[in-house]
């Protein structure tokens, strides 16, 4: 039975449509994505602060392989992983060290690290018809937002746009933090599939008991108080944790001094989701701050990296442990990843084409429209 929502609630008011079965498995589809949605957007590279001056890093983005590259002097600069000579890989390793000069190893061509001017041609001579300044190294832009590194394959990139806004972490002190605790997770699922896991909470209490306990809200199966029927805009704001909880952590309790700068409603949610789609969410609480980031590595596999990051003082503290800190959020990841795995394989069934949203995947639905309209000069 239909139930009546608050106008001012996200709840639809109807069924839509999801995307087809194929959008999760064909590679000509995965083909496309990889030409409009990850190679238009912005695409988290890692932290800054774990980005030494003096390296470069191999990335993958889209179909392209890119190297970031941090000077000596600290500069930031991103190109495609190509020599202009011959095209061969510039960086073999996920890091190696580099000084001012980045060098081909096959030929010894050699490019300035800040802007790519080929600089020396190793032992070739070239002729008079070729010119050095036509043949630095292809550039990718580079930004940076909340200490974070992105970088976008197109000419004409725009902003980065966090979904509640590039100001939503001011509070927290971002450049500053520092990575405690990394989790590396390759999954056999699409990477759409893990994004629509994260959109709605009906799996919650079947999935998650110890998230349940948590966040007791999730035990009934939504996301938030505006969810409810019974809710009003009126009402008064609440924390979604438990009585006597402060964070995402076993016990609850703050892991090490709280962030100093933080609104008393910033404090009172407990946890502040901010995503930029399609490549990552931050989980900012009062005392850490978690960030997770997606890799399609196939039209069935998506490369999962979980990190978290503290205040010097947290990490200094006699005894303090990050990992135990990661403990809770990692148990919640991995049922996550257990049931998006599951979706996978239901989604590759001959018998399945396409399935119908529940009014209270409203987010899922503004998901799927947000691929389309990224994939609609390629016709999907």
């Amino acid at each position: 039975m239909s139930l009546h929502h608050h106008p001012a609630s996200p709840i639809m008011d109807h069924c839509p449509t999801t995307l087809p079965a194929r959008a999760y498995h064909d590679p000509d589809w995965y083909a496309r994505e990889q030409r409009t949605i990850w190679a238009r957007n912005w695409v988290v590279a890692g932290r800054l602060n774990d980005l030494k001056p003096g390296t470069m890093k191999r990335l993958q983005v889209g179909s392209a392989s890119v190297i970031l590259c941090r000077a000596p002097d600290g500069a930031l600069s991103a190109f495609h992983n190509v020599c202009r000579h011959r095209g061969a890989e510039l960086c073999s390793h996920d890091e190696q060290p580099m000084g001012k000069l980045v060098t081909c190893r096959y030929h010894a061509f050699a490019y300035a690290a800040k802007d790519g001017r080929l600089v020396a041609t190793g032992h070739a001579h070239p002729s008079d018809d070729f010119r050095k300044e036509d043949h630095g190294l292809l550039k990718v832009a580079v930004k940076l937002w909340a200490g974070f590194v992105f970088v976008n394959l197109s000419e004409a990139p725009g902003e980065i746009a966090p979904d509640m806004g590039r100001d939503y972490l001011k509070n927290w002190p971002m450049d500053d933090l520092v990575t405690g605790h990394r989790m590396v997770k390759d999954l056999a699922c699409n990477w759409k599939v893990f994004w629509e896991n994260y959109n709605e909470c009906l799996h919650c209490p079947g999935v998650h008991p110890e998230l349940c306990d948590m966040v007791p809200i999730y035990g009934t199966g939504i996301m938030g108080d505006n969810e409810r029927p019974d809710w009003t805009p009126e009402e008064p704001l609440r924390s979604p944790l438990k009585e006597g909880a402060a964070t995402w952590t076993a016990s609850g309790k703050a892991c090490g001094p709280a962030f100093p700068d933080l609104t008393p409603e910033e404090r009172q949610n407990g946890y502040n989701f901010v995503t930029v789609y399609p490549t990552m969410f931050v989980v900012a609480h009062v005392d850490y701050v978690r960030a997770v980031f997606l890799e399609p590595t196939g039209p069935e596999t998506t490369r999962l990296t979980a990190e978290w990051y503290f205040s010097q003082e947290t990490l200094d503290q006699p005894g303090f442990d990050a990992a135990e800190v990661a403990a809770f959020a990692k148990i919640v990841m991995a049922q996550d990843c257990e049931v998006a795995e599951l979706n996978q394989r239901g989604l590759r069934s001959p018998a399945y084409d396409r399935g119908r949203l529940m009014p209270e995947e409203y987010a899922i639905r503004d998901f799927h429209q947000w691929v389309l309209d990224q994939m609609k000069e390629e016709g999907a």
